[in-house]
């Protein structure tokens, strides 16, 4: 009796776009894991040789999806939940702000961003392809492809998933390189 793969893992065989939509998403649930379930100190948590926290990692990675699926896909302006933010006075806002927000917010901005990213950016593929132009573009007017921004999305959730991993052990011991096969990111988890 073959077993059904957790919603997270990417497909065995399909399209370059299905694979890479897929590992994402993998990436997005293993770190949703590291980060879930925490309170307030929990998600403010250090270690001595760093100011990180999961809290603060959890609204980066918020703002990075909702940035990558509309300034740099589309041009897009960010969602209106990113209105009230201090970005003109610091540029890792979302970071130090992180420590003030309550555990619900936290999660719902991140939860919420993965969400519209998905859509937007599947949205893309559909319509463009891997291939099809972003509005990112470099100082001579060459656009990045919406695979580039996918694999910049992707090096963006491998740097800080490594982070969360060591911020969740020294919260309260969780270790594991995939989140247990009955967890369930909240809000339904994974594109197919």
């Amino acid at each position: 009796m073959s077993r059904t793969p957790p919603p997270w893992e990417p497909p065995l065989a399909g399209s370059e776009a299905d694979q890479l939509l897929g590992s994402l998403d993998r990436m997005r649930a293993t770190f949703r894991y590291k980060a879930d379930g925490l309170d307030a100190d929990g998600l403010r948590a250090t270690i001595p040789t760093s100011t990180l926290s999961l809290g603060a990692l959890l609204k980066h990675l918020a703002t990075v999806e909702d940035f990558y699926s509309t300034r740099r896909l589309s041009g897009a302006p960010m969602p209106d939940v990113w209105d009230d933010n201090g970005w003109d006075d610091e540029d890792d806002w979302e970071m130090t702000s992180a420590a003030s927000d309550p555990p619900e917010v936290l999660y719902a901005l991140y939860d919420g961003a993965v969400e519209r990213n998905r859509a937007l950016v599947r949205e893309a593929v559909d319509a463009r392809g891997l291939d099809g132009d972003a509005h990112a573009a470099d100082e001579e007017g060459r656009h990045a492809s919406i695979r580039r921004l996918l694999f910049d999305l992707l090096e963006e959730y491998g740097r800080h998933t490594g982070h969360a991993d060591l911020l969740r052990e020294a919260v309260d011991g969780r270790v594991g390189e995939d989140p247990p096969e009955d967890w369930r990111p909240p809000g339904g988890g994974a594109s197919s």
